[in-house]
């Protein structure tokens, strides 16, 4: 039916002015009718018909820049702020008796009468008879809690960018992006924040020192890295998930040393437990066989366990497919007419929208869970179906220590320096001081080695 434009080709054709009449249908078969441009998908080229007339036609681009990345920093943006005012902070790790763990422990008869031991006899714990001696051998002797310190140094995060005098200029004009200096300056300073996400949620096989990736401590120390234990530090050597050889008696102090303490290196080649553990759910090991599929139990366990050590769980870090996974779980369980939709927040990073149960979950036992893109799944790589490890973070005990907030700087010769610089144009820089620490390591937990099916 003439008079209609149904292709492309009936477009152009109107546009220039040939349309209609037996002209256009001869160009039509004859195939000339073509644009002024390339196809785009690399396509045989629709300038057939149009030789000659390529310097007619220029592509316009526009000055918008369409970002194809996901540059998400909810880890970095959850953990709480503080200035950096001190560089070390004490610790109580152990009981005047009764040991460091999460219960007061006791022994039987065959305890002995010492006072002040990790398992002191059930009936000498301070129940005393009348009249009682005081003092080293006598029926009240003195006993005493055992502190530590764990000290810090502040981490220097920078990222240098820069652009010509010329390029500043010729953006301005022709089909450039208008203000180069701004479009740069703001992908570079998601950059920078997404760096540091990424070091917040490094997986802790890096920290190996016979991998070879010797300058991590240079980095912000990792949430994957405060919360763990010696226990899954030996599985994951016995497992072969880290470059020093399986079964070895001890381990790197890059991945057993943190804040100064070695609490966690390995004993004879056996976890040596301490007030340094988390509460780390992995299963029985992490062999390939080991990884386990995603359950409710697994994670009710790790919040029960947290809570009996004394945390308080603030919210849960994990990835987008466990978060699918949880929803999935939950979904068989969904026993409510009216759902209500809610976000959730924690330090003002917002969650995936989403009921309190069903296909999108929101909270868990109303914490919110809130998903990261870069959460790591540590498991045998062997492990088929894997899913993001899960932190269950007590953030009244976790925390960034900012020394310097995020700061830029810029120098050059559209400022009137290019001696500073050595350039004609510009350097910039964005340049962050701060390090994570943390004061109660048995509230924070982790879920880790699993699968989805």
């Amino acid at each position: 039916m003439s008079g209609y434009i149904k292709t492309m080709k009936d477009l152009e054709a109107a546009s220039y002015g040939i349309r209609g009449g037996t002209g256009n249908a001869l160009l039509k078969s004859a195939g000339v009718v073509g644009g002024l441009h390339t196809a785009h998908d690399a396509s045989t080229s629709v300038m057939s018909g149009a030789t000659g007339l390529s310097s007619l036609y220029n592509r316009i681009y526009g000055q918008k820049v369409w970002s194809m990345l996901n540059q998400e920093v909810n880890a970095l943006a959850i953990l709480p702020k503080r200035p950096y005012t001190s560089s070390g902070w004490r610790i109580l790790k152990s009981r005047a008796e009764g040991g460091s763990g999460s219960t007061f422990d006791v022994g039987g008869s065959g305890a002995g009468t010492t006072r002040g031991g990790a398992t002191p006899r059930a009936d000498l714990i301070g129940a005393v008879a009348e009249n009682a001696s005081l003092g080293t051998g006598n029926d009240i002797p003195a006993i005493t809690p055992e502190y530590t310190t764990l000290f810090t140094s502040p981490k220097t995060v920078a990222h240098l960018f820069e652009f010509s005098e010329i390029a500043l200029e010729m953006a301005k004009i022709d089909d450039g992006v208008g203000d180069l200096r701004a479009l740069i300056r703001e992908d570079m300073g998601k950059h920078h924040a997404e760096v540091q996400n990424k070091m917040l949620l490094m997986p802790l096989q890096k920290y190996d020192e016979a991998n070879t990736v010797t300058n991590l401590g240079r980095q912000y120390t990792s949430l994957m890295k405060i919360v763990t234990s010696s226990e899954e530090l030996n599985a994951m050597c016995d497992g072969g998930l880290l470059a020093t050889s399986a079964n070895a008696a001890t381990l790197p102090t890059t991945i057993t040393t943190i804040f100064g303490a070695p609490d966690r290196q390995l004993s004879s080649g056996a976890a040596s437990a301490s007030f340094l553990d988390s509460e780390v759910n992995f299963g029985a090991g992490y062999s390939a066989a080991n990884c386990r599929v995603m359950t409710l139990t697994i994670l009710n366990d790790t919040l029960r366990k947290i809570r009996q050590n004394g945390g308080s769980p603030k919210v849960i870090l994990t990835g987008y497919d466990t978060v699918q996974h949880l929803g999935d779980l939950l979904q068989a369980q969904e026993r409510f007419m009216d759902r209500k939709e809610i976000i959730p927040t924690h330090n003002g990073v917002r969650g995936v929208k989403g009921s309190e149960v069903g296909f999108r979950v929101a909270t868990y036992f109303d914490i919110p869970i809130i998903p990261c893109k870069d959460m790591p799944k540590t498991s045998h790589s062997g492990a088929t179906n894997t899913l993001s490890d899960m932190l269950i973070l007590d953030t009244d005990h976790l925390w960034m220590s900012v020394m310097k907030p995020t700061q830029y700087f810029e120098d050059g010769i559209d400022n009137g320096n290019p001696f500073g610089v050595g350039t004609l144009g510009n350097q910039a820089m964005y340049r962050t001081i701060a390090e994570t620490g943390c004061s109660f390591f048995k509230g924070q937990g982790k879920i880790t080695n699993l699968k989805s099916a």
